[in-house]
This record gives structure tokens, sequence and C-alpha cells, in this order.
């Protein structure tokens, strides 16, 4: 995406050399590769069907090929107007060209899946979501801002912006990372690798909401929302964080609901004990569905959070708070209980480093098939879903992968699910070009009229991958995808995903 790369790899940190009396690393892993990359949101206004006027605004985050083409993935948004619920998840494609040292023309295309709010006069089909943009943007330091034309449309559906303006704010920098090769091995670095975040967390809770809330039909809230989800977290001082948090409606009636927080926190050590800390954290971002009022989108979060370092790596968390649309009609504290997981070593200085494991972790896309899916209302149909992947090796044999995507193709336009989970992987076979495993996940799913109960879903799945390059992935699947309560949903699934590998290091 920039001109940079080069200059880049010269200058990374002799942070792999072994030192004399340090027999671990006598043989050390290396970074090997450094790409820009790239943290991008805009923000695009639109006419909806119904005659009401809304913006979608979105997050991406962006890997170069090359200095010219560049790939992630996204998420999408409604933030303005009563319409907030309207959620997508996809990919980014983005070819840039350079007018000057501080200028560059942009064109991309966003192929995500997802919707919300349908109705007679508002459908989103399949669920399948396109949005070309054309934008020029100028560099200040790392930051870019731009303005260019773009629109959005979901073609299997009659939502369609008209070409207009859109307005984009981003962030340049690196992609460093270790050969998938070199998984096993020990390695030291002076910077963050991979995504270039430290943590990776799994979150269930439940919220009451008060008796001011309200559903978008005006009726009152009953009994408790149980909500599951998951957060990526950078470190950028002791107890200080950021990141971003994602969940959905696992129980309470509510299925469908979605929201997308960004979130900054900060705790302090109890009783003088580094590994126990108390504070708090706030957030902000988009949420909605599942008939949840929350105006044009918009939610806030704040509250106290308590956590626990253990000594093996992991964290254990209570967090405590209020959620509320500040639009809308709904307001609820809640709690929830956390388990997370180190992603990669957060940066020290070589002489105070004492090293980690070379672990290698997975992003992709993925095409998921079900045959037979059951609707609230109307016949069982086939559906398939678009959706973005992760995975991080804790072991050479175990890792923790999670998933986030919307149908795309039949009738369910507007049914999103999330899930999280655990998986056991085989040894490299066939000189190295092929593994086979199984995983187990489990999460929250809803809406596009699919029945999912409350919402709690899991899917189970046996897969083969083949290597197609170093750092390129593809893989196929078998498995079931059901719902807690079996008897609302149990359908059989095929998975096809392609994905790009990469090392890091594991604390």
């Amino acid at each position: 995406m920039t001109s940079r790369l080069a200059a880049l790899l010269a200058l990374l940190p002799a942070c792999a050399l072994a030192t004399p009396d340090d027999a671990p690393f006598a043989n050390p892993a290396r970074l090997n590769t450094v790409r820009p990359a790239a943290l991008e949101s805009n923000w695009t206004a639109m006419k909806m069907p119904d005659g009401g006027r809304t913006a979608f605004a979105s997050i991406s985050y962006m890997l170069a090929y090359d200095d010219d083409w560049g790939f992630g993935p996204g998420f999408y948004g409604t933030a303005k107007g009563n319409y907030g619920g309207i959620f997508t998840v996809g990919f980014t494609g983005q070819r840039r060209w350079r007018l000057s040292s501080n200028t560059h023309l942009a064109a991309s295309l966003y192929v995500g899946a997802g919707g919300g709010l349908s109705s007679d006069v508002m459908r989103f089909g399949g669920g399948l979501m396109l949005r070309p943009e054309l934008s020029l943007r100028t560099h200040n330091g790392p930051w870019y801002t731009g303005v260019g034309i773009a629109q959005i449309r979901f073609p299997s559906g009659n939502v369609k912006s008209r070409v207009g303006v859109a307005f984009t704010v981003g962030r340049s920098m690196d992609f460093a990372s270790f050969s998938p090769d070199d998984a096993g091995k020990p390695g030291r670095s002076g910077r963050r690798t991979g995504l270039g975040m430290d943590e990776i967390t799994l979150t269930g809770g439940m919220e009451q909401p008060r008796a001011s809330s309200r559903t978008r039909g005006g009726t009152p809230y009953s009994g408790r929302v149980g909500k599951a989800g998951a957060e990526l977290r950078q470190y950028i001082a002791e107890g200080s964080w950021w990141g971003f948090e994602a969940s959905g409606a696992a129980k309470g009636g509510v299925d469908g609901y979605m929201e997308v927080l960004g979130q900054i926190g900060q705790d302090w050590a109890l009783f003088g004990t580094p590994r126990l800390r108390f504070g708090g954290q706030l957030a902000a971002g988009l949420g909605g569905g599942g008939s949840v009022d929350s105006g044009n989108g918009w939610l806030l979060r704040a509250g106290p959070t308590l956590r626990w370092i253990t000594p093996w790596g992991p964290s254990l968390r209570l967090d405590a708070g209020l959620t509320y649309a500040p639009t809308g009609a709904y307001t609820a504290p809640y709690l929830r209980a956390a388990l997370s997981m180190p992603l990669n070593r957060t940066p020290t200085l070589i002489g105070d480093d004492p090293g980690g494991t070379v672990r290698v972790h997975q992003i992709g896309a993925s095409v998921m098939h079900l045959p037979r899916v059951r609707f609230k209302n109307r016949p069982d149909e086939a559906v398939s879903h678009l959706a973005v992947n992760m995975s991080s090796e804790f072991s050479p044999r175990l890792y923790g992968t999670a998933q986030a995507g919307s149908a795309a193709v039949g009738s369910a336009g507007a049914y999103s699910f999330g899930l999280f989970g655990l998986g056991l992987q085989s040894d490299p076979l066939l000189g190295g070009k092929l593994r086979v495993g199984a995983e187990w996940l489990v999460g929250a799913a809803g809406g596009g009229g699919v029945q999912v109960g409350g919402g709690a879903v899991t899917q189970a799945e046996v897969w083969a991958q083949w290597l197609l390059a170093e750092r390129l992935r593809l893989r196929a699947g078998v498995g079931q995808f059901r719902t807690v309560r079996s008897s609302d949903q149990s359908a059989p699934l095929t998975h096809l995903q392609i994905s790009y590998a990469f090392g890091a290091l594991q604390r």
C-alpha cells in the first residue's frame, strides 16, 4: 500500500539474534515479513426504501498484498435515523495509486452479508451487500482522510442507495510476522507481530432491561437478556488498554440482536498484587436488532472491572456496568464473566525480553452452505453464509477459533451469527501439504426469520486443509449446525475457507 515496504524491512530490529549465554535461542526464528496495513473507517449516507434516511458507518482492517493492493475484513452498521440494528460483515479489496508523497487515489469493493429490520417495504433478500467506492485520500503522518463517491446495494433485495459522497478516516500501520514454517521455534521481537492485538477474550453474561426499556413495537421488556461474544485487546501501558468487542443475544427472546463497540480501560493492582487488578472501562459503538429499540444504533457502555492474571497466561475477568442507547428506549445494567487468552507477546526492549514461541495464526473468508434451514413462519429452504474467520494455535495440536458472518444467499437476509471455540489438528501430512482436524464452537445467532430459539447455537465440524503457498491455506469441511435446543434447529453444513497464515510470538 505504500512504498515504505523496503525501508521497513531494512529497519527490522535485530530481535532474533542469539546471545552467547542464551542456549534456547541458538537457532531462533526471525521476523521475515513486514507489510503495510491500515485501520480504516468510513461514513456513507443513504435513503432507505421506506423514505427514511440513514448512514452506514464502518471499520475495516486491510493488509497489503503488495504496495498497490490490500484486502481485509470489515464491518458495517447503521448509525443514523431510526435504523439501529442493520449490520453486515465481510471483506474489502482495495487498489491504491500513489499521486504524491502525501496523496493517493483508492478504488475499493466491499463484499459482505447481513441486513436487519426487514419488512414488506424494506427487503434485504439473501443478505449479500456490495459497496464500491472511489476516493481521494490525503496523509498527515500515519493518519489520512479522504472524500469520494460510493454506493451501497443489496442485489437480491430492494435496499439500494444512489451514488453519493462518502468520507474516510484511516491510520497506516505495519503488519510484522514470522513465517508459518517457524511454528514451534523460539523467537524475540522488539515490536508487536501479527494483528498487533495482545489478547482475545470470550465473554458471556446477562442484562436486565430497566422498566423504561421498550421493544420497537412499544412493548416493555420482561426477563433478562443473555449475551455471548468476544473481544480483541491491546495494552498500551501497564493496566491501560484499547480494543474492540462484539456480542449477540443468546437468551431472552431477542435473537438477532448484535453489537460492536470500541473500548478503552484502565485497572490497577490490588493489595500490592500485580496479578489481581481493579479498574473501569468505557465503550461506544453500534447495536440493535431482535426488536431492541436502539434508536439510530449508537450504544454507550461503562462500568467497573475485576481482572485476575493467572500464572499460566490466561486471565479471568468479571465486568459490571450499564448499557445505554441514547436515542432509543433501552437501558440495562449488565454482569458478565470473561476468559482472556494471550495472542502475541507485547514488545519489550530486547535486553529485557525473555522471548516466546512462534505459533501460527490464520485470518480468512468462508462460505458455508446449509441445505435445510428451519424458518419461523415459512417452509425450510437452503441458505449460504459468508463469514470472517480467525484462529490461533495454543500448541501444535490445539487451537482456538472464532467466526462471525451472515446469510448471503437464500431468503434469510438479516440473519447473523458469532461463534467461538476450540479445535484439534493433526501434524502435517503428505510432506507438509495436508492437515486434518475437528472443532467445536458455541455462540449466538438470529434474525432473518430463522428459527433459533433464544439465540444460543453450536456447531461441530471435521475438516481437511491444503497448503497452497507458504501463507495461503484452503480448507474444506463438513459438520452440523444446531441450536442448543436441538428441537429448534439442526442442519448439516459444508464449509469452504481460504485463509492467510502468519507466525506470531506466544507468551
